[in-house]
């Protein structure tokens, strides 16, 4: 017996939420590192927010797999969005550093351009579920596109709207998580001897334990420029504020969201690795660009054009990990691969501030860079040959050669 598919409507729900949810993450991002400046926190104190945010954000995504798999994902995604009303209330309460940064993770708050967490690991797996096998691509493309736009609409507002007023956003946004989330099926657990089986039981360990090393590689080198820290440089570099920032990401986050356009027919066409590697790679380059420019305008233009590909692996990624298991095994990939993702990320941040005062201001942008290219390399040479199961992509992946069966 596997899991009770949630009715039609879910993905519809999921996409509500999560637009709900990105919008604020979208101001959250830019407007709490200088909130905590302003406090009086300086780099160091700006990237242990970060790596505590992440470390939370690690602890909640492992904590809401068994939940999920016995009781469905409407109870755990519920509690969540909860968190993040409590969250919103501290943030609007108190002007003490330790609790703003207590506050963050409690909310779970996103401090990258993307999102990477429990709310991220359970809905995947409920969009996975409700829509067919050949459209996964097309609909978590859909997924993450309306997350970029609502964040986009979430930075500029950094620059329109005071502080307060974006905490008070923050918990109109929880409100309409909890609304969404409270329509969703309540059913759709594993059967009891599917439930919470250590990875090792899993016929797919191998494949999880390999992904969930090199997202982790990856996500290491993405805590070097989380936006929360490249907008944190460029008010260091080049002197920009708030309301500058505000726009600059506003143009990065659409920018982004058009982007996913491109991923179903990249990945029919290409296949999911392939897409994932060559557009990951060229973004990469212009990554390192960004920390080399000798002029704002210089510095910008390169971090748009990088914002153009940089998270089209993101859908393609994602459906990967969904295709390559079994269903049963849907919420441990999830789990695992966004934990090992949230943990390495968190180790970074917490030394980034060191990096810019000690050795110099492009150095996150050349370190991030450098080990990302290694990723997209050690991730094509490990999974080139490694395809989906039957249905997720049909055209320009290997599955399509060999009835769909995973070779792992």
């Amino acid at each position: 017996m596997g899991a009770v598919p949630p009715r039609a409507g879910a993905a519809r729900l999921v996409f509500v939420a999560k637009t709900a949810r990105t919008f604020c993450y979208g101001f959250l991002g830019i407007a709490l590192p200088l909130y905590l400046s302003a406090l009086g926190a300086d780099a160091r104190g700006v990237g242990a927010m970060v790596t505590l945010t992440l470390a939370s954000s690690a602890g909640l995504t492992w904590a809401v797999r068994r939940p999920a798999e016995r009781h469905g994902p409407a109870g755990p995604l519920l509690a969540l969005a909860a968190l993040s009303l409590a969250a919103a209330g501290l943030l609007l309460t108190t002007r003490t550093p330790w609790l703003v940064v207590l506050a963050a993770m409690l909310g779970n708050v996103a401090v990258g351009t993307g999102e990477a967490g429990p709310f991220l690991t359970l809905e995947q797996v409920v969009v996975t579920r409700t829509v067919a096998p050949n459209r996964l691509p097309s609909a978590l493309a859909l997924y993450n596109l309306l997350g970029y736009v609502a964040a986009a609409l979430g930075a500029a507002g950094a620059a329109l709207v005071p502080a307060p007023a974006l905490f008070a956003a923050f918990g109109a946004g929880a409100v309409a998580q909890i609304a969404a989330y409270a329509r969703l099926p309540g059913a759709g657990g594993l059967a009891p001897e599917r439930r919470g089986r250590p990875l090792a039981a899993l016929p797919s360990a191998p494949i999880i334990r390999r992904l969930a090393a090199l997202f982790a590689l990856d996500a290491f080198a993405g805590g070097f420029v989380l936006q929360s820290l490249i907008a944190y440089w460029f008010a260091v570099r080049y002197g920009l504020r708030l309301d500058s920032l505000g726009w600059v990401f506003f143009a990065a986050q659409l920018l982004t969201a058009l982007s996913f356009l491109a991923a179903a027919p990249l990945a029919r066409r290409l296949g999911l690795i392939q897409t994932m590697v060559v557009t990951h790679l060229a973004s990469n380059v212009l990554l390192i660009g960004v920390g080399l420019a000798r002029s704002a305008p210089a510095a910008i233009a390169l971090l748009l054009a990088r914002q153009l590909l940089s998270q089209i692996d993101v859908p393609t990624r994602q459906a990967y990990v969904m295709s390559v298991v079994e269903d049963r095994e849907r919420e441990a990939a999830a789990s695992i691969t966004n934990v090992a993702r949230t943990v390495a990320q968190a180790v970074t941040p917490a030394f980034t501030g060191w990096v810019i005062q000690g050795l110099a201001l492009a150095a996150p942008f050349v370190l991030g860079g450098g080990l990302k290219i290694v990723y997209d390399l050690l991730l094509y040479a490990t999974f080139r040959s490694v395809p989906s199961r039957a249905g997720a992509v049909t055209v320009g992946d290997p599955s399509a050669r060999d009835g769909g069966r995973t070779s792992g």
